[in-house]
């Protein structure tokens, strides 16, 4: 009897990986491997690395291979994946790696490859059938986690020429209860309270899942405060691979989950939260904040989002920029007019529509509160630096501050170079750096005596406007030179014009592009989208513009689009729907429009899988 349900579980083996499979067993000839091995070559590994379960290796079994190509067959009109893989790169993995399965799918993956054996070089392909499991997103209990990293998908619009466009999503999950109870309190402040499940994943443009995160112990661990916190800062790197951050780490992987490097932040520095740029000579420019610093008062706190550091390869602290330091901590004109229920991801419906106002900011001085709230000083959430992109032309930092509405270059000597940004209520110091608004034929734009109000800050088309609570300011290398470059920006919209409106249905968000003449110090608006879609897809927190070298495009992630509160009762009356859209340069009409229901988006972005495996 034990024979035959032997004989018959290795038959259902074999059956489930086809009739080529050859299935190595234990036996006369001493102790061999078990597993399955099919077609030419060795065993399939799926989720080589634990965290990237749509994902594969189909092992060398002992050959040298070269020349490798990868597709991953479609599902009835789909999307195919096709890639080829860097010879050298096949050594990392000891085999053929294999990108964007289908979850919940069995896999057809065809391989081509030249495999080296006696001397001989010998080329081959072959079928495989891989099925890939589920996606999993650890339970929190809500609503919002309906279809696990969204509930529906709406692909409204992909012009020939972007069929091929992978889209990496950095979302967020609710705020776990799990890590509750833990809070980064030391000497005071902090922000892992910050502490939301990772939703990271990439989607064709068919809408489907092709690779997600799963955020393992090894990587992530919810109940430790030191690997624990909001995974954001998302950048492909020149060699392929992912680096990012969370709390108290930042962290570099390949596509297939093989660590890279997975560090803690250096000591005198903590709360890694938005952004991270990876220069083209390997170093890392954080934004983090301070862990324990000692203000002119002579009292000792824990600063919020206004530290840039730069680390080399190896981690050492080459630099930081203490912006407490270099900018006006205590410029509180954008405080006062922020919209309190949307202060980023500190979302609180019951604050909806509230403004703060100078005796409840001089209130936080005389009680002594600091942490992540907003106020001025160091301590408090004063600057809110959503992201940092280093220009070696000057070697300088350009930084995205959204509680100062500016976008400000700062200088390796720890100067301000220029501010773009609405001139109110800056002191006399930084009036030397504020670029000044000209139209196409160089002529001085006027802002009004404020200088906040700029011909074009209500929703009418045309005309120039600054950022308001902005995301992500980028130089576009590839269209800059010299003194003239171009900076891409997403313009959030609360406090546009320095103000309030009369009705939330007023705000909008748009994607900007400015030319900046750094010489002349002018600044020309040159492009905009969102202004014409209004309120539809108004975004108050988060969101990312950026330019793609590779199709001379624009990407526009319109992250928390429909996040509806009700500035009356507080009540959330609906969960937000982010809406990624691609441009062609100058296009005021998208090429790509794909819209996620029921997610808390972050940032997105284009993935190259060609750059992944290093062919491209």
């Amino acid at each position: 009897m034990k024979k035959i349900l032997t004989s018959a579980l290795v038959a259902g083996m074999l059956l489930s990986v086809g009739a080529t499979s050859v299935l190595a067993m234990g036996g006369a000839s001493g102790a061999r491997t078990d597993y399955i091995v099919v077609n030419k070559l060795g065993e399939v590994v799926v989720n080589p690395f634990r965290i990237a379960p749509l994902t594969a290796i189909i092992k060398d079994g002992g050959y040298v291979l070269k020349d490798v190509t990868v597709t991953i067959v479609p599902k009835e009109g789909g999307q195919t994946i096709s890639y080829q893989v860097l010879d050298s790169r096949l050594k990392n993995y000891g085999g053929i790696p294999v990108f964007g399965l289908y979850p919940d799918y069995q896999n057809t993956v065809k391989v081509s490859y030249t495999k080296l054996f006696k001397g001989e070089q010998i080329k081959e392909e072959a079928e495989y059938k891989i099925y890939a499991p589920a996606v999993f997103v650890d339970p929190d209990g809500t609503y919002l986690q309906k279809g696990g990293l969204f509930s529906s998908v709406d692909v409204k619009k992909v012009e020939k020429g972007f069929e091929d466009r992978l889209y990496f999503f950095n979302n967020l999950g609710n705020k776990s209860t799990k890590s509750a109870k833990a809070v980064w309190n030391n000497p005071t402040g902090g922000a892992l309270e910050w502490n939301q499940t990772p939703l990271v994943f990439i989607l064709d443009t068919k809408g489907e899942v092709r690779w997600y995160l799963l955020p393992v112990k090894d990587l992530y661990d919810i109940d430790s405060a030191y690997k624990a916190g909001i995974m954001m800062g998302f950048k492909q790197n020149a060699d392929g691979a992912m680096s990012w951050g969370f709390g108290q780490r930042y962290v570099k992987y390949d596509i297939l989950g093989r660590e890279i490097f997975d560090r803690k932040l250096p000591a005198s520095y903590s709360d890694m939260s938005h952004s991270i740029d990876d220069a083209d000579n390997g170093n890392f420019y954080i934004r983090a904040a301070g862990f324990n610093v000692k203000r002119p008062d002579g009292k000792n706190v824990h600063t919020v989002r206004d530290i840039i550091v730069e680390v080399d390869t190896n981690g050492n602290v080459l630099d930081d920029w203490r912006l407490f330091e270099i900018l006006d901590p205590y410029r509180d004109t954008v405080l006062k007019v922020l919209d309190q229920g949307a202060v980023c991801l500190n979302i609180d419906a019951s604050q909806a529509g509230k403004t703060m106002s100078a005796d409840d900011l001089a209130a936080l001085d005389t009680n002594d509160k600091f942490g992540d709230i907003v106020g001025s000083g160091a301590g408090r959430n004063w600057a809110h630096v959503n992201s940092v992109d280093y220009d070696p032309e000057d070697d300088s930092i350009i930084i995205s501050s959204r509680h100062q509405d500016a976008i400000i270059k700062i200088g390796r000597d720890k100067k301000v170079k220029w501010i773009l940004g609405s001139h109110e209520g800056w002191s006399d110091r930084y009036k030397k750096y504020f670029l000044q608004p000209v139209d196409s034929k160089g002529n001085k734009i006027s802002c009004g005596e404020t200088g906040s109000k700029c011909p074009g800050y209500e929703n009418e088309k045309g005309g120039f406007d600054f950022t308001w609570t902005q995301h992500t300011a980028f130089k576009i290398d590839e269209k800059s030179k010299g003194d003239i470059i171009y900076v891409s920006a997403f313009d959030n919209g609360d406090t546009r014009g320095m103000e309030q409106p009369a009705l939330a249905e007023m705000k909008y968000s748009r994607s900007v592009v400015y030319k900046i003449d750094q010489k002349k110090m002018t600044v020309e608006q040159i492009w905009e989208f969102g202004k014409e879609r209004g309120h539809s897809i108004y975004s108050p927190v988060t969101s990312l513009t950026e330019y793609q070298a590779d199709k001379n495009s624009v990407v526009s992630y319109f992250a928390t689009s429909g996040l509806n509160i009700d500035v009356v009762s507080g009540l959330l009356l609906s969960n937000p729907s982010p809406t990624i859209f691609e441009h062609k340069w100058g296009s005021t009409e998208p090429s790509v429009e794909i819209q996620l229901h029921d997610s808390m988006g972050y940032q997105a972005f284009p993935f190259s899988v060609n750059k992944a495996f290093g062919t491209k």
